[in-house]
């Protein structure tokens, strides 16, 4: 069974909300506070864990639009690479 807390709900929520909003370092804000480093890391991290949101799925037309871009990607890839060899080229001294 989990403990008790000695911190009201709230004390915990508005502890959270200032290391999220100010994203001032949890030892800081633990420390104004006067709680320990290690309860509010838990407190961040169990926050985050309930209020993560997951992504919805790529429907067909975004995932064309991104095997599009991909491949558009991989083009400008090979053309910056060929444009690469043939400044070496030309800045090599001629004799």
């Amino acid at each position: 069974m989990g403990r008790t807390s000695k911190y009201s709900a709230e004390f915990q929520q508005e502890a959270v909300r200032l290391v999220i909003e100010t994203q001032r370092p949890i030892n800081q804000v633990a420390k104004e506070l006067g709680i320990s480093s290690e309860t509010l890391r838990n407190w961040v991290r169990r926050h985050r864990n309930e209020n993560r949101t997951e992504e919805a799925p790529l429907d067909l037309k975004e995932r064309a639009r991104l095997r599009e871009l991909e491949r558009l990607n991989r083009e400008k890839d090979m053309e910056i690479a060929f444009l690469k060899k043939c400044a070496a080229y030309f800045a090599k001294d001629r004799p």
